[in-house]
C-alpha cells in the first residue's frame, strides 16, 4: 500500500535516537517537514545531516511546558502548520524492582518525560491542528501500560497513562479530522532496551510468543500507516507491536 504525505509537517519528539528516529527517517522518506525534538544536541545534528528531506531541528525538554510551547511555535511560523505529531521520547527509569523499593523521585521523573512530555506537546498541537480541520497524533506507549511488567513500576504506570490520555483525545476531538491514537509495543531492539538489566529484558522477551524482539523498521512501518491519511475512522486506539503477546 502506497502511502502519501507530500506537503505534511510533523514533530517527533525524541528523534535523535531509537523509535523516534526510525519513524522520522521513514516520515522523511515519504516527503514529510519534520521538525525534530530532542535534549541531544549533539544527536540532532548527526540526524539533520543524514535526513533525506527538509527538517529543523529544536533542542527541548518536553518536561519543560513553556519550552515546548515555544518550539511547537517555531515550527507554526517557519511552515505555517502541523499535520502530524509523534510522542516518542521516553525513559524507563530504574527497573527490576518490587514496587516498594520504588524511589519516588524517580517514578516522578519517568511520569514527567513519558506522561507529561507528552501531554505537553498535544496541548500545544491540538489547537494548530483544529484551527486547520486535520491532524494526526501518535503516543507511543507500551505493553507494559497494557499488561504492567512486575519490576517496572514507574514506566508501566506512566505508559497506562498514555493509554488513557490517547482514549480521552480520541473523543474529545474526534469530530474535528484529527485522529489520536497509541502504539503498543513489546520489546523493540533500541538503546532504551539495551540500557536494561539482562534479567529484565528476558523477562519481557520471554512472555513473546514470536521468541524475538521487534525491529524499528516494523515499527516505523506501522507508525506511517497510524500516521497517514489513510487512518481516517480509528481513533483513540492502541495498536499493539508485540509478536502475539497481547492477545485483547
Amino acid at each position: 500500500m502506497s502511502i502519501h504525505f507530500e506537503g505534511q509537517v510533523g514533530i517527533i519528539t525524541g528523534a535523535a535516537s531509537g523509535l523516534g528516529k526510525a519513524i522520522a527517517l521513514r516520515l522523511s522518506e515519504k516527503g514529510v517537514l519534520l521538525a525534530l525534538f530532542d535534549k541531544d544536541g549533539d544527536g540532532l545534528e548527526m540526524m539533520r545531516q543524514g535526513m533525506p528531506g527538509d527538517c529543523m531541528c529544536i533542542g527541548v525538554d518536553i518536561t519543560d511546558e513553556e519550552q515546548v510551547r515555544r518550539a511547537v511555535a517555531q515550527v507554526v511560523d517557519r511552515w505555517g502548520r502541523v499535520d502530524l505529531l509523534v510522542n516518542s521520547a521516553g525513559i524507563t527509569g530504574k527497573t527490576n524492582m518490587k514496587s516498594h523499593e520504588v524511589d519516588t523521585e524517580n517514578l516522578r521523573a519517568v511520569f514527567n518525560v513519558n506522561f507529561m512530555g507528552s501531554y505537553h506537546t498535544s496541548k500545544h498541537v491540538l489547537p494548530v491542528m483544529v484551527k486547520q480541520g486535520y491532524g494526526r497524533i501518535l503516543h507511543i506507549a507500551s505493553i507494559a501500560g497494557k499488561e504492567g511488567n512486575a519490576g517496572m513500576l514507574a514506566y508501566s504506570a506512566s505508559k497506562a497513562a498514555v493509554i488513557g490520555m490517547t482514549k480521552v483525545q480520541g473523543k474529545e476531538y474526534a469530530t474535528t479530522g484529527i485522529t489520536v491514537n497509541a502504539m503498543a509495543p513489546a520489546v523493540i531492539r533500541t538503546a532504551l532496551v539495551d540500557a536494561m538489566p539482562a534479567e529484565q529484558v528476558r523477562y519481557m522477551t520471554d512472555k513473546i510468543p514470536m521468541q524475538r524482539c521487534g525491529t524499528l523498521e516494523e515499527a516505523a512501518e506501522l507508525a506511517s500507516y497510524i500516521l497517514s491519511p489513510s487512518n481516517s475512522f480509528t481513533t483513540g486506539f492502541t495498536f499493539d507491536l508485540s509478536g502475539g503477546r497481547a492477545t485483547y
